[in-house]
């Protein structure tokens, strides 16, 4: 399938085609003409990890001025995993446009798809430069809408209206830990909905540790 469809679906248009390429080569990929050296996706991906995780981060602190350390991870995992990396790949059909052995089916190769997402914002990097990684990132990879109608009310409040509704029952919060010392302490909290999901996450106090958990279970269930 012609590369220009892939730009048409990312959004994107390489001024240097050749880094589209390279970002879509496996590494099974042999290069047929003889003295050409094989190139694969694995620099680009490894460049692209590190943009994504700076342009999520500027991102969520510039969101949540007031949101303590422990709540922006929170939201960074959510979105620097590869889970939401492979739920795009599948969306723009990227396993069609890969460059792989004959006989390989990355179809459903939730690794390798993922990481080809940061080997084309690498590429795209290189290409022209961070502005442009943003824009890509903030319109694929962010559901900003989402993010939008979380801030609009405390995680733990949001979590209970989703729990009478849903469940029928309230969240229950308990203390797993306290460590530290007394004047910087550590508490671990967890938070479940019945027999149904546990998680559990950490903060510099009790209210911080329940809010991180909360958000993380929200994250859970698609809120």
């Amino acid at each position: 399938m012609p590369l220009s469809f892939l730009e048409k679906q990312i959004n994107y248009k390489f001024e240097n085609i050749s880094l589209l390429e390279e970002a879509l080569t496996h590494s099974s990929y042999q290069k047929k003409k003889s003295g050409n050296k094989n190139v694969n996706y694995e620099r680009l991906e490894f460049l692209g990890d590190r943009v994504l995780g700076l342009v999520i981060a500027e991102y969520f602190f510039r969101v949540f001025p007031e949101a303590k350390e422990g709540v922006l991870d929170i939201f960074f995992q959510k979105y620097a995993n590869q889970d939401t990396l492979y739920d795009y790949a599948k969306k723009i059909n990227l396993s069609s446009f890969l460059k792989t052995q004959k006989g390989d089916n990355l179809e459903n190769n939730k690794s390798i798809l993922s990481d080809v997402i940061e080997s084309i914002i690498g590429a795209i990097y290189i290409d022209t430069g961070l502005s442009n990684c943003e824009t890509f990132i903030l319109n694929n990879i962010i559901d900003k809408n989402l993010t939008k109608t979380k801030l609009s009310k405390h995680p733990k409040s949001l979590l209970q209206e989703l729990c009478l509704e849903k469940f029928k029952t309230l969240p229950k919060y308990s203390i797993l830990n306290k460590s530290g010392n007394e004047h910087k302490p550590t508490f671990e909290v967890s938070v479940n909905i019945g027999d149904h999901d546990l998680v559990s996450a950490k903060g510099p106090n009790l209210k911080d540790a329940e809010e991180a958990a909360a958000i993380k279970l929200l994250n859970i269930l698609k809120v």
